[in-house]
Parts: C-alpha cells; structure tokens; sequence
C-alpha cells in the first residue's frame, strides 16, 4: 500500500489514546444510542453520505455487535481476528476483505498498532448502482441482495484472501484515498470502483474462503458462472464437468439448486445479456448481434429475447435510447 495513505490510517485516535492510558472497553456512545450493541450508520456517517471509512480501534478487545448498514474491513497491514455470527473465527492478513451484511453478529481481538485495518461503512442504496455491473446468478449479487433483508441468511458474510491480486488491491486503495481526499465526486467515483471490484472478484472465485461444504458448493457455481460468461458461445456441461472433475448430474444439480436454470439456459440467458448490451451500446444491426452471440436461427433468437426481457429486440433498443437521451 502507498506509504503516504499507510501513515495516515497508522495515527492512533483520541478513541485510542483513551484506551493506551488505561480504558478497559469500548465506548459504546460512540457508535450507538441502543442498549443493545448494534452499530449505528448515523453516528459514523455524515448525513447525504452513502460511504465512509474509518480505522479499525486497536489495542481492546471489540465485543460482539452488529451493524445497520454493510461492512467491509479491508487488512492494509498486519493482521486481525474476527469472530462472526458467535462461531467462525477468521483472520484477517494483510490484502484480505471481508464483507458483512446487518446481519452478521461480528467480534474482533485485540490488535496492535501496527495491525492497520480499514473499516468501510456502506449504506445499501450505495449499491443500487453496483448491481447494475453484475448478473443476478452469482453469490456476490446474492449478497448484494442479503443487504436489503432483515433475517439472517447464508449470505451474512463473504471473506476474500486477496493479498497477491494487484488489481483488486489497487481499487481498494484507489477507494481509500478518495474518500480520505474527499475528492469531489468521490460518490461516483467509488460506485464505479466497487462496481470493478465486484467484477475483478468474480473473476478471482477460489480467493473466496469459508470452510463449510454451502460454501464448496458455492465455489463451483462461481466457477461455473465464470465459464459461461467466458465460453456462452460454445461451451457444454461435459467440458465444464471435466474441468471441475465433477459428474454432470452432479453439476446440474447444483446449477438448478443455486440459480434455479439449468445449464442450456444458463448459456442462453448470458447470450441474451450481451445481445441486449449489444443492443443498446452500439448500431449493430439485429442480425449480426445474434450471429455475433453464436445463433444461427433468427426466430429462436427473438423468441428467447421476447422471453427473457418482455419485448422485442427492436422495442429493447428503442427503449434503451429513450433512456440514455
């Protein structure tokens, strides 16, 4: 990380200062109203704000509590231990990411001063626009959807190692600094980087880690849905059973569990999502689009475009126009 952001966030806070001079426990008034622990977006962001960052309180132990907006703490140096939902202890190293919704009952130890860590506080309607870079079959928008409930799910959390991807250590960075530089359009700015973070993730699907079988299962959907992004053109369930060494049937049980298609209509939808960006981003005429997604019968074509978005790719694109005027 940049020497310069590295020291800033290294400053030991009032918050700290109190604590190295012998406070015992957190100060609760500082992050909440309630007498239950449940960390309040108000007291640390700025009204009108969307996303805040603020460094992890180090040298006390932080006890278990909760959060009304999302988290996500990001290890800039060092380490942590957290604790979620009362049972799964994760440390956190240097580069690593970890997101929790409202839901997640969260616990922290002791760090030291040279465990620097990055909490950002998000509210949900921040993300409004990033789901707009994604695919609803994958876990991430899965959790982006998780944000908007009141029950606990198992999209409470998701834990990236994410120390040696250069480029999504330089979207966080690129966050941090904006925010701390309160750079004029730091909203937008930091809508459209974590929209490539999400992205740049979805690509890196084995950085993921939780230690449950839900969660292996969960792998292989990503790593499936990163094959049909990449191969929708020709790709079959017999080339991606072999990649992941797993049985067909075992595969398509999965897909159907966790997206609810099986894997044919995975591929067409994905050929519908780029022919519908081709549609409104560029002049190509109907005809090439749907050659250029791997189709070779025009009515099968309108008739799974009419099927997925309501209408016709000609009502699509004049839409699509309307729109952006």
């Amino acid at each position: 990380m940049n020497q310069e952001l590295l020291q800033q966030l290294r400053v030991i806070t009032d918050e700290e200062q109190k604590i190295l001079i012998g406070k015992d426990s957190v100060q609760k008034s500082l992050y909440t109203s309630e007498d239950r622990f449940i960390v309040d977006s108000n007291k640390l962001l700025k009204k009108g704000k969307l996303i805040e960052i603020r460094p992890h309180t180090r040298f006390i132990h932080f006890p278990r509590h909760r959060h009304n907006y999302v988290e996500m703490v990001y290890m800039c140096k060092g380490q942590t231990r957290h604790i979620i939902n009362g049972s799964k202890e994760l440390p956190l190293k240097t580069g690593d990411l970890l997101f929790m919704n409202q839901n997640a009952y969260h616990e922290i130890f002791p760090a030291s001063e040279h465990d620097i860590a990055v909490n950002f506080i998000i509210l949900p309607e921040f993300f409004q626009y990033v789901m707009k870079f994604m695919d609803n079959q994958n876990i991430l928008f899965e959790f982006l959807i998780s944000t908007l409930s009141s029950s606990s799910n198992d999209c409470d959390y998701l834990y990236f190692r994410t120390e040696n991807i250069l480029p999504i250590q330089n979207l966080l960075e690129n966050m941090i600094w904006t925010i701390i530089n309160k750079d004029t359009y730091q909203n937008t700015i930091n809508q459209v980087t974590m929209g490539l973070l999400f992205l740049n993730l979805l690509e890196y699907a084995d950085v993921l880690y939780q230690n449950t079988t839900e969660t292996y299962e969960q792998k292989i959907i990503f790593s499936s849905l990163k094959y049909v992004r990449s191969n929708y053109k020709t790709g079959t369930l017999e080339e991606l059973s072999s990649t992941l060494n797993l049985p067909t049937y075992t595969l398509s049980r999965l897909l159907k569990k966790y997206t609810g298609f099986n894997f044919k209509e995975l591929l067409i939808r994905q050929k519908m999502e780029q022919a519908a960006y081709l549609l409104s981003k560029t002049s190509l005429s109907t005809e090439s689009i749907l050659h250029s997604i791997g189709y070779e019968n025009s009515s099968f074509f309108h008739i799974k475009f009419r099927e997925i978005y309501g209408k016709t790719p000609k009502e699509f694109r004049k839409e699509q126009a309307f729109t952006s005027f």
